[in-house]
C-alpha cells in the first residue's frame, strides 16, 4: 500500500512508476494547474501530476476541454514544474494540438518539455494515425501516456460524458486500443470511465501501468481532478468523484467574514497595521486635518 503521507523524497521516474505496478504498489495521481496547488501535492507524496485540459472546465470556466489552447497549457505547466521537487508532471496535449500533421503534432508536444519541463505528455485516442504520433513521439524521446474509454476531447462524438464499453463490442474496442498504445510505445495508460470488470481485464493485459479514473478499484493506480476531491468545483460531481474536503464552504465562509470586518471596521485593526517609530509619530507632516484645525483655533 502507498502510504501518501510518509512517501520518500526520490524523484519519480518512469522506471519507478513501472516497479510500483511489479510490485503491486498504487500509484497516487492528481491534477494541478496552478503553483501552490502542485506544492501541496508534491509534499503529499503524490506519484504523477497531471496538468490536464480539464483546466478549461474548473479553472478557465469554458464547458467542456475544446476551447483550450497550447499557449493554455504551457502557462500552467511551467508553475506545476517549478514546484514539483518529486512528482512526475505530465502535460495533457489539448484538442487540435495533435490532430494535423505529424510535425505540427512533434513541435506542440516538445513545447511540453523544451519550454514548460515536463516529463512527457498525455495523448487521448487510439487511431492509426494517433499511434504513429505516438510512436513518433517515443523516437523523439518524449514519453507518452495514453488515455482509452471515455476521451473527453471526443466529447461531441460519443453524445456526452458516459460511461464506454459497456457492450461487448465497445470492450473489445477499448481492450484492442489498449494493447495497441503498449505497443507503440505508450509508458502508462488512462482509463476513464469504463466498468471496473473491463479495467481489470485492461490491467491483467497490460506491461505498463494503469490508472483509473472513474475505472474501479483493479487499476494500478488512481487520478482524480483536484478541484473535486477538494470541493472546490461547483455543479455536476460524476459517480466516481468522493469529495475528500469542502473548499467551497471554508473559502467562502472566510471571504464573508472578511467582508463583514472590512465593513464594520475590524479590519485592519491595529495588530495588522504598521507603525512609525514613535519619536517620529508627531511630525508636522503628519498631523491630521482635525488636529491642523484645533491647533489654530
Amino acid at each position: 500500500m502507498n502510504d501518501t503521507a510518509n512517501a520518500p523524497e526520490s524523484r519519480v521516474t518512469l522506471p519507478v512508476l513501472q516497479a510500483k505496478k511489479a510490485r503491486g504498489e498504487k500509484i497516487v495521481a492528481l491534477t494541478a494547474y496552478d503553483f501552490p496547488t502542485a506544492q501541496i501535492l508534491d509534499e503529499a507524496g503524490v506519484d504523477l501530476i497531471l496538468v490536464g485540459d480539464s483546466l478549461g472546465m474548473v479553472v478557465l470556466g469554458y464547458d467542456t476541454t475544446m476551447p483550450v489552447t497550447m499557449d493554455d497549457m504551457i502557462l500552467h505547466t511551467r508553475p506545476v514544474v517549478r514546484a514539483a521537487r518529486r512528482a512526475l508532471v505530465i502535460g495533457d496535449m489539448p484538442y487540435f494540438s495533435f490532430h494535423r500533421s505529424l510535425e505540427d503534432s512533434l513541435s506542440n508536444a516538445a513545447r511540453f518539455v523544451k519550454e514548460a519541463g515536463a516529463d512527457g505528455v498525455k495523448i487521448e485516442g487510439a487511431t492509426p494515425l494517433r499511434l504513429k504520433l505516438v510512436e513518433a513521439l517515443v523516437e523523439a524521446e518524449i514519453p507518452v501516456m495514453g488515455h482509452v474509454g471515455l476521451t473527453p476531447q471526443s466529447v461531441n462524438r460519443l453524445g456526452g460524458f458516459k460511461v464506454e464499453g459497456t457492450d461487448g463490442e465497445g470492450a473489445q474496442r477499448i481492450l484492442r486500443d489498449a494493447q495497441n498504445l503498449i505497443k507503440a510505445g505508450v509508458f502508462s495508460l488512462i482509463l476513464e470511465s469504463i466498468p471496473l470488470e473491463l479495467a481489470r481485464a485492461v490491467t491483467e493485459r497490460s506491461s505498463v501501468p494503469t490508472i483509473g479514473i472513474g475505472a474501479g478499484p483493479h487499476c494500478d493506480g488512481q487520478i482524480l481532478v483536484f478541484h473535486d476531491l477538494a470541493g472546490y468545483s461547483k455543479g455536476y460531481m460524476p459517480k466516481f468523484v468522493k469529495k475528500y474536503a469542502d473548499l467551497q464552504a471554508v473559502l467562502s465562509a472566510a471571504v464573508r467574514a472578511y467582508g463583514r470586518d472590512v465593513k464594520s471596521g475590524r479590519f485592519p485593526d491595529d495588530a495588522h497595521s504598521y507603525h512609525l517609530p514613535k519619536d517620529q509619530q508627531r511630525g508636522p507632516a503628519l498631523r491630521t486635518k482635525a488636529g491642523k484645525g484645533k491647533a489654530r483655533a
